[in-house]
């Protein structure tokens, strides 16, 4: 493989790693917060004990997400140089900002609220927990704007003496609409990750019927998040897939293995056979579905990969602008099917829980569990869909993968790079599993809140 692969292959390892830890802290933040906005109400030791045993599951998760994470940006700099060089004036800001503005809100309050129970008022206290998941949802926005810019580049100039992209707008920036349609919807599917995690292990315990009181609790908060954040996720979704079918028509092309343009263009729900042009051997499809999910409109027009690889040769010059349409294909539709399976999971959750029956009903808390997963296949898919689909760019329109590559790295050393963070992801992998596995196994804390000192209230 050359080293553009190959530094390819490991930005995709590393961020697929990293991103399994993200959502999920933002969750956990975030349900936290909810944990302990109940105690602080009602003063009910029980909410307290979900505060502390969920506080440190998201405590281990974090600390492993923040190792992780350092490695992301250096790749810039050591595989993709010809690219840092090209757009480091605008892509660097956006990260600059969450490191130096969002990740450090996010460690010094969580140092407040780890460190404070007994120091700090329990207003102040809750406050800092809160602040600590709004940091996480800061530092998201910051990435993300990175990574919207890159699908869809806006307020730059060219330099016409240095070649370089140069950010001349940073309203442009903020309000790019790629950023308004990934943001909620990351946010959404973090917050789904997060009540999914609560609600396998939550269902796994009460199924032992341990520490029911507990569980249940953090169950039927855990689905109510679920529920409403899987929706959440569906509506903005489809709200995502119409500015990407605005501004990269190829990619929701891709996504149907949709060659020739349509009028009342088909869903293919299931495709069977040769994606690479001819029509497969089986292929289920529902009318006039995609044009719905493209511009709202039946009988609209999505053009398809034909035409639109024709369109871009004449605009960006020869070469093939066709993604790996198989993968696009099936990404897409592994995401929505975790997604719908997690809006079935949790409704029927709150079925149960509506008729009382959650805590009894056997097979349903078994299967919840597995479900833990569910999220993380979404997530993953999701973003191996939305960079793949946009390839052969790093920058749509801007910059080709290829040239963004750093030029003097060889094969040999992205290789040994691929292998050294390999064992030390599969370390911190086996690390973060032992020890959530074990403060799991070990219960929620017994926590009397006699032993807050008085001067905390």
């Amino acid at each position: 493989m050359e080293a553009v692969d190959l530094a390819r292959l490991q930005f995709a390892l590393t961020i697929i790693f990293h991103f399994l830890l993200v959502p999920l802290s933002i969750g956990l933040a975030f349900l936290v917060a909810i944990f302990q906005t109940a105690w602080y109400r009602t003063k009910n030791p029980v909410y307290l004990r979900m505060t502390r045993f969920w506080g440190k599951l998201f405590l281990i998760n974090f600390a492993v997400g923040v190792v992780t994470g350092i490695v992301q940006e250096f790749q810039f700099g050591m595989n993709w140089s010809a690219y840092s060089r090209f757009v480091g004036d605008i892509f660097g800001a956006p990260l600059a900002i969450e490191g130096m503005v969002a990740f450090f809100l996010e460690s010094t309050f969580l140092g407040l609220w780890i460190f404070g129970w007994d120091k700090l008022s329990p207003r102040v206290h809750l406050a800092c927990i809160w602040i600590v998941s709004v940091g996480t949802a800061i530092s998201a926005f910051w990435i993300l704007l990175a990574n919207a810019w890159m699908q869809h580049p806006v307020g730059y100039r060219i330099n016409p003496i240095s070649g370089r992209a140069e950010l001349s707008d940073f309203a442009a920036l903020v309000t790019n609409p790629t950023l308004w349609v990934h943001f909620p919807h990351t946010m959404l599917a973090a917050f789904a990750t997060g009540a999914f995690f609560v609600l396998g292990i939550s269902a796994f315990m009460l199924a032992k019927k341990r520490d029911v009181e507990v569980f249940s609790h953090s169950a039927k908060i855990a689905i109510v998040v679920g529920l409403v954040s899987s929706v959440g996720v569906a509506f903005s979704g489809h709200l995502q897939a119409q500015v990407m079918t605005d501004q990269q028509p190829m990619k929701m092309a891709a996504a149907e293995a949709l060659y020739e343009t349509q009028e009342g263009a088909e869903f293919s729900l299931f495709a069977w056979g040769d994606l690479s042009g001819d029509p497969p051997a089986l292929n289920i499809t529902v009318p006039t579905v995609l044009s719905i999910l493209a511009d709202n409109d039946p009988g609209s027009t999505v053009h398809g990969i034909n035409n639109i690889q024709a369109m871009y040769a004449q605009k960006y010059g020869p070469g093939s602008y066709v993604p790996i349409v198989w993968v696009i294909y099936w990404t897409f539709r592994i995401m929505t099917g975790s997604g719908f399976a997690m809006i079935a999971l949790a409704a029927c959750g709150l079925w149960l829980m509506r008729r009382k029956k959650l805590e009894d009903s056997r097979r349903y808390l078994l299967l919840l569990p597995f479900a833990i997963f569910l999220p993380q296949i979404a997530n993953t898919t999701g973003w191996i869909f939305t960079e793949m689909g946009r390839q052969p760019w790093i920058v749509f329109g801007l910059q080709k993968t290829e040239e963004a590559a750093s030029p003097i790295v060889s094969s040999a050393a992205v290789l040994a790079t691929i292998i050294g963070f390999g064992a030390i992801y599969g370390i911190l992998l086996v690390v973060e599993v032992k020890l959530i596995l074990k403060y799991v196994k070990a219960g929620p804390p017994e926590v009397d809140p006699e032993d807050i000192p008085v001067h905390a209230y």
